[in-house]
């Protein structure tokens, strides 16, 4: 009995890794950044969205970034087609997830519409570090389910809080939004160019927010990673002659 118990319990596959471990590793990211949801509960109520729509973006959208985009526009004064459009853009590396995923998944084209809506950073995150394809689809499911359900749980108590507290910006929490966004995307930037991109978004972001209207200039940041991308090019296109001498 004992033995039969283990091997339910423990089944690793070929991959050396056991369901119970992939479904603690999902739970783990699904919870700490499900709890996030708080932050922008509070950040959609106290930027002049009623309960409702707070809600349906958490519910229909469900990807934080461009929620919070979206609401940080609106609540600076720009317009919903700005703001749309800015959320629109950070929501789109979703699309490439979701061609990667679906060859890992396999899932059956009933299934596929379902599973897109938590197709975003943390479910493809720990969809890709599973040795199988079982623990894959076991990681994409736990991981996407608990943070769905902890994400618009966690927004509808931050907007009831927000209501509750008043003003916002008093107590601080109008910086709830962007210091929980740029927690999220500072573990990704890996590599140099990664970081160039990041940086050079900051800075036009920055630096164009006095002289264009609300929302603009997230679009215009999105000019970073061509930008970075092709001087990159061009600087490893050069690389080999510099180093034969050939253009001296």
């Amino acid at each position: 009995m004992a033995e039969q118990t283990a091997l339910a319990d423990t089944a690793a596959g070929d991959g050396g890794k056991t369901d119970a471990a992939v479904v603690r590793d999902a739970l783990g990211v699904g919870v700490a950044v499900g709890l996030s949801g708080f932050a922008f509960g509070v950040t959609s109520a106290g930027g002049g969205l009623t309960l409702g729509q707070t809600c349906v973006l958490s519910l229909l959208v469900f990807t934080g970034a461009s929620q919070f985009a979206l609401v940080g526009a609106l609540a600076a004064g720009g317009s919903p087609f700005t703001a749309a459009a800015g959320a629109f853009f950070l929501g789109v590396r979703n699309a490439f997830y979701g061609l990667r995923l679906s060859q890992v998944l396999a899932l059956p084209r009933l299934l596929r519409p379902f599973a897109a809506q938590w197709v975003i950073d943390e479910t493809t995150a720990v969809t890709l570090t599973q040795p199988t394809r079982r623990a894959a689809r076991i990681g994409f499911t736990v991981t996407g389910l608990s943070l769905y359900l902890l994400w618009n749980l966690t927004t509808l108590l931050g907007a009831l809080g927000a209501k509750a507290i008043g003003d916002t910006d008093a107590w601080g929490l109008d910086a709830a939004g962007p210091a929980v966004f740029l927690a999220l995307l500072a573990p990704m930037l890996r590599s140099a160019t990664e970081r160039a991109v990041a940086g050079l978004a900051v800075v036009l972001g920055l630096g164009l927010l006095p002289v264009l209207p609300a929302g603009v200039p997230v679009l215009v940041a999105a000019l970073a990673a061509p930008a970075v991308l092709l001087l990159k090019g061009r600087r490893d296109g050069r690389a080999p002659e510099d180093a034969t001498g050939e253009d001296r």
